[in-house]
């Protein structure tokens, strides 16, 4: 009889197991992939979308008055370099927040809402993929259509909801309290990408955990694990990959929002791109700020996408490819 030792890590042999049905699902979307085609349309596309960003990154090294009398590309003919467009841009924000405040600011909005909606969804799929309940079927069905309702009409709906009190039937949860009393936290828009990225997450995440071996699950209710232990010690391990996956995804779409943000969140707490939208000035006289304030706000997602990036892959393809 097959047994799992609950006190330790996934049995290495299952582990292994599963490590090679993604690397071979790995090799086969590789196969189909990659071509001479494939490549020249890849290497021709970098190109076209790699030039506006050099622009960019060019004329934040440039002093105001040249970005506003010529193009980028006179940089090579004319040099002149200067680092006080990335010094404006830290301290002198357009709104009553710096961007270095408002980074802050964004780093307390996305870490949160990216942790969030991940541990709820996990739950989830696990429930999905291996807790056999009456109406799984239609209800993952449901959850999974919540992907093509658009953000814009969910907007108001909630904005009342935060409004007026969270409540059930007519009656409040907690009389007397709205999320209006908490505005300088950062509680609305925790809850607001919470809500706009668990179908995604869910629908991910179901993919990945129930392309784990049934086996691995049976043997370990057979030595008496509950679901507790099942999803602690054996799912979210072998899960990580597809878990880092969406995490990257998550972090980026709340880091670089500005909706969201701009209507939940309270004028004390506004993110990094809301200050970036009016770093330009009223007039946009000063429009070339934004370049050196676009290329500080990139320093974290880059930090994240190359600190998981070896999940990114294999994650993406471990669940949606039968192995």
């Amino acid at each position: 009889m097959a047994t799992i030792d609950l006190d330790t890590h996934p049995d290495t042999a299952a582990a292994r197991t599963v490590g090679r049905s993604n690397r071979k699902a790995e090799r086969d979307a590789r196969n189909k992939l990659t071509s001479r085609g494939a490549t020249l349309a890849a290497a021709i596309i970098a190109i076209v979308w790699t030039i506006p960003t050099f622009g960019l990154f060019v004329t934040s090294f440039r002093p105001g008055a040249d970005s506003n009398t010529s193009g980028w590309w006179t940089f090579f003919v004319n040099p002149n370099f200067t680092l006080q467009n990335y010094f404006d841009a830290l301290t002198a924000g357009g709104t009553a927040l710096t961007l270095g405040q408002s980074f802050i600011n964004s780093l307390g909005i996305a870490i949160p809402a990216t942790v969030i909606p991940i541990a709820l969804a996990a739950l989830a799929a696990y429930a999905f993929a291996w807790i056999p309940f009456k109406g799984r079927g239609p209800l993952f069905v449901a959850v999974f259509a919540l992907q093509i309702v658009p953000i814009q009409m969910a907007l108001v709906p909630l904005l009342s909801l935060f409004s007026r009190g969270l409540s059930i039937g007519g009656v409040g949860i907690f009389p007397g309290f709205t999320l209006r009393d908490v505005d300088h936290s950062f509680a609305t828009v925790w809850i607001a990408h919470a809500i706009f990225a668990m179908p995604l997450a869910i629908f991910l995440l179901h993919n990945f955990i129930s392309e784990i071996p049934g086996e691995l699950i049976e043997a370990a209710r057979v030595d008496g694990a509950g679901h507790g232990q099942i999803f602690f010690r054996m799912i979210i391990p072998l899960a990580m990959p597809a878990i880092a996956s969406f995490a990257i995804f998550q972090f980026l779409w709340v880091w670089n929002d500005l909706l969201v943000a701009t209507i939940f969140a309270p004028s004390s707490s506004l993110p990094l791109t809301q200050t970036l939208n009016s770093l330009s000035g009223t007039w946009g006289d000063r429009w070339y700020l934004q370049s050196a304030g676009t290329f500080i706000s990139i320093i974290v997602p880059l930090i994240v996408f190359f600190a998981l990036q070896r999940f990114f892959v294999r994650g993406l393809l471990a669940g949606a490819t039968k192995g």
